[in-house]
């Protein structure tokens, strides 16, 4: 079995110790620490289930007692699929307390996702639901263990058929290893959200993972009083630890799974249990802002719409404050580490015009342009980074290492920003995102803001095309408010905007959604596709 690791040179481990960002700390020292301080206090609201924190370390000490009673062993790799159910913190702390390592796969990922995490972190068991959606878990379960052989066992919640009840799982203390894992050691894996390619797993320690979370809960105003909602996936690392499910935890706070973050399902739930701190991607925040006028709702609870995930444009979020009435907070970040937020003392221009500056003193950005040299302050460039809590290798993958880190540690986060006045960033798109028409470089998020400025675009996605003369040109795919208007409207709107003629989008497309990625991103990838279909079925029609 290849080990799970992630070591810093102990230079940097050292001064990350001194510093106080790793504190020695395990994810199982802190449910502990909560269950004792907050034994009474409630942890996790689900569907009809309301678990004190007393009860979820209980749940997680029967968890951990039923995964060794399978023949699992300390160190063992395990696929937990699962959603937005109370259940994921049994599943997830009972592997922490049985000293076993949650590699972390969304609800949508199906077969080719799951055996590829499955082989590749080399897993003992795979933990699931019995449905989501629509969607039978189960088969998936059987097909996942007749693929990968060394997967033993399928942990079902719910009905299990033939797999392992989870509900089966009896509380046996004398299972339960006496002595905990190092803070040093990996706690968890996250995937990476790559654009291209099956996803990298990413190996987070103890000390690392923990040091973001409870970081970002003083800079988020995270207290025991607060109650976090997980709208988005919960799997998914924004929701997961920025500050996430797991910060809520860190404070002794509630937190509310939501089954879907649409706001016929999100805005009750807000009203009902009083939910201070929630995090949306744009396209779901857009969702929000169109409900919020008309929903019968109270929503007044809400202090704080953390926007992440993807580049939250200017237009939209200047109005959040004033159509939700609760502060926005930019969100930019990787599983693979670096997180940057606005402040929430920041100015209304910070807020609304950046991705805000990172959580560490000792988080070193660099900003490069393509032959590796500093670009002048304020202008764009390619965004690298290596710190306290950002990875120094993906698990087992020396090819995408190589690609991705430089010799001297730095993580090339594949994307484009520029730095404003106090460290302040604003993403300009992924380096994929760029247009580059004719040699001048269009910033796919550039025109997307002008366009969601329009009163008849709800949404918008740009996107490049090849072209034989161009080398690439850029096609608009807009989700229209109401009518959808002309695309030559569009466009002389568009050049009443003062921006250079290049900018406009040579193509526009009227669409009634965009395709996602399992986390609720725009998946331009399927944008790329679908509109190569249209384009190939234009030509045998002109044929």
């Amino acid at each position: 079995m290849v080990p799970l690791k992630q070591v810093w040179p102990s230079e940097f481990a050292e001064r990350y110790r001194a510093n106080g960002y790793w504190r020695g700390e395990t994810f199982r020292q802190v449910l502990a620490a909560r269950a004792q301080e907050r034994g009474d206090a409630v942890a996790v609201v689900g569907g009809d289930q309301r678990w004190t924190y007393a009860e979820l370390l209980t749940r997680a000490e029967t968890a951990a007692a039923g995964f060794l009673a399978l023949g699992l062993k300390p160190g063992d790799r395990v696929v937990v699929q699962l959603p937005n159910i109370p259940e994921f913190l049994a599943v997830v702390f009972g592997l922490f307390r049985a000293r076993m390592i949650p590699v972390f796969a969304l609800p949508a990922h199906r077969l080719t996702e799951i055996a590829h995490f499955a082989r590749k972190a080399e897993a003992a068991a795979y933990v699931v639901t019995q449905s989501h959606e629509g969607f039978d878990y189960r088969d998936l379960a059987d097909a996942v263990k007749a693929e990968v052989s060394h997967v033993r066992h399928a942990i079902i919640v719910g009905e299990a058929g033939p797999h392992v009840a989870f509900d089966s799982f009896v509380a046996d203390a004398s299972l339960l290893p006496e002595e905990d894992a190092a803070s040093s050691d990996v706690a968890l894996v996250q995937i990476s959200g790559g654009s291209t390619g099956l996803s990298k797993l990413i190996p987070r320690t103890h000390d690392d993972y923990l040091y973001s979370i409870w970081a970002s809960n003083a800079i988020c105003g995270v207290t025991a009083d607060s109650v976090y909602m997980a709208s988005l996936p919960v799997a998914h690392n924004f929701p997961m630890s920025s500050p996430g499910v797991f910060g809520a935890i860190y404070a002794g706070a509630r937190v509310v799974m939501c089954p879907a973050p649409d706001p016929q399902t999100a805005f009750p739930l807000i009203e009902r249990e009083k939910v201070t701190i929630t995090g949306l991607v744009p396209p779901l925040a857009l969702l929000w802002l169109q409900a919020a006028p008309k929903t019968a709702h109270d929503l007044s609870s809400l202090e704080v719409l953390q926007v992440g995930g993807a580049k939250f444009m200017p237009e939209p979020a200047r109005r959040v404050g004033p159509v939700l009435g609760c502060k926005l907070q930019q969100v930019f970040g990787m599983a693979e580490g670096l997180v940057n937020y606005t402040r929430l003392d920041d100015p209304d221009d910070i807020v609304t015009l950046t991705q805000g500056r990172s959580i560490s003193p000792d988080d070193e950005v660099l900003i490069l342009d393509d032959q590796g040299n500093p670009v002048p302050e304020g202008e764009p460039g390619n965004l690298l980074t290596r710190g306290p809590y950002t990875i120094r290798g993906y698990h087992d993958d020396p090819a995408a290492n190589a690609r991705s880190f430089t010799e001297d540690g730095f993580y090339r986060t594949g994307d484009v920003v520029r730095r404003l006045p106090g460290g302040y960033l604003e993403v300009m798109g992924r380096a994929t995102d760029h247009i580059n028409r004719a040699g001048e470089k269009v910033s796919a998020e550039e025109v997307e803001d002008h366009l969601l400025a329009h009163p008849q675009v709800f949404d918008a996605a740009v996107v490049s095309i090849p072209d034989k003369f161009l080398g690439e040109r850029s096609c608009a795919f807009i989700i229209p408010e109401g009518e959808a208007p002309k695309p030559a409207d569009i466009k002389a709107w568009m050049r009443g905007r003062d921006i250079a003629a290049f900018k406009i989008p040579d193509q526009i497309v009227f669409v009634d959604d965009f395709a996602t990625t399992a986390v609720g991103k725009i998946s331009r990838k399927e944008l790329r596709a679908a509109l190569r279909a249209r384009l190939l079925e234009d030509q045998r029609e002109r044929a």
